[in-house]
């Protein structure tokens, strides 16, 4: 009944009190999420506040980052991303997990830089992060391996207490301040991706890569001590030592040994 439907002999204040009474009882409060409630493909485990900082730390997170959280729950490493200013998207399959999400990126003063989706973690679009924040189970990591591989060289993933099977952490850490569960981080850098047959000068090189091992061939020689470290790659083909840089399709830089200079190369299609 709107306010000028009433007859005048009410007053403002009685007329809300009339209304208060007219309507109907507020419905019972939703229930919150609770640790270890069941989800599509993980259960709800939140990550203690002490390891989400201590993860933000290890990635070095900074207003000029992207931070992506696949399965982020509450969202509270997104919203710990974006108090430091960075953008950061959560993605979540639990709707009403989403919703409390936004609510809570509200409360916190950062709703602006926190983004959250309803979605499945094995379809995200992941292309624009520099950093993922995770806590996933080992099998999740797993099936998720190659789309980490391919992601922007340099990307950091920093995982709580599980890791990436087959990939070797830069750093790890723990977190501390009374942090008793769930207090081990570990941070990867993607390797730029080199598998496969490059034009270096006047030879053939063929690369196999296992994360950042990197072994193959240049010309005859057999290379060792291969490896690439985000953009940075490196290796031994006789006397000599080829360190550089990845850019895409091609990778240039300097040759010491027998003979010195700069080197480049192409990818061969």
């Amino acid at each position: 009944m709107p306010l000028t439907a009433l007859p005048c002999r009410y007053s403002a204040a009685a007329a809300l009190v009339l209304l208060a009474s007219c309507a109907p009882p507020p419905g019972p409060e939703l229930p919150g999420p609770t640790p270890w409630q069941p989800g599509k493909d993980v259960i709800w485990l939140p990550s203690p506040p002490e390891t989400v900082e201590k993860m933000l730390d290890l990635a070095g997170v900074t207003r000029e980052d992207f931070v992506v959280d696949l399965g982020s729950g509450d969202g509270r490493n997104v919203i710990a991303a974006a108090r430091r200013g960075a953008r950061a998207l959560g993605v979540e399959y639990d709707e009403p997990l989403v919703q409390l999400s936004r609510r809570n990126a509200r409360a916190a003063g950062v709703a602006d830089r926190a983004e959250f989706v309803q979605g499945d973690m094995f379809a995200a679009d992941i292309s624009r992060a520099s950093v993922l924040v995770l806590f996933l189970l080992p099998d999740n990591l797993r099936r998720l391996r190659e789309r980490f591989a391919g992601m922007r060289a340099g990307t950091r993933i920093v995982s709580n207490t599980y890791e990436i099977p087959g990939w070797q952490a830069a750093r790890t850490a723990s977190a501390a301040g009374g942090c008793s569960a769930w207090c081990t981080a570990y941070l990867y850098i993607v390797p730029a991706s080199v598998a496969g047959r490059w034009r270096l000068g006047d030879a053939e090189l063929v690369l196999d890569q296992d994360f950042e091992s990197v072994s193959g061939r240049l010309a005859r020689l057999a290379l060792a001590s291969g490896q690439v470290k985000g953009e940075r790659i490196r290796f031994l083909a006789g006397l000599d030592e080829y360190v550089g840089r990845v850019h895409g399709d091609a990778m240039s830089g300097t040759v010491s040994g027998s003979r010195s200079g700069p080197w480049s190369a192409r990818r061969l299609p």
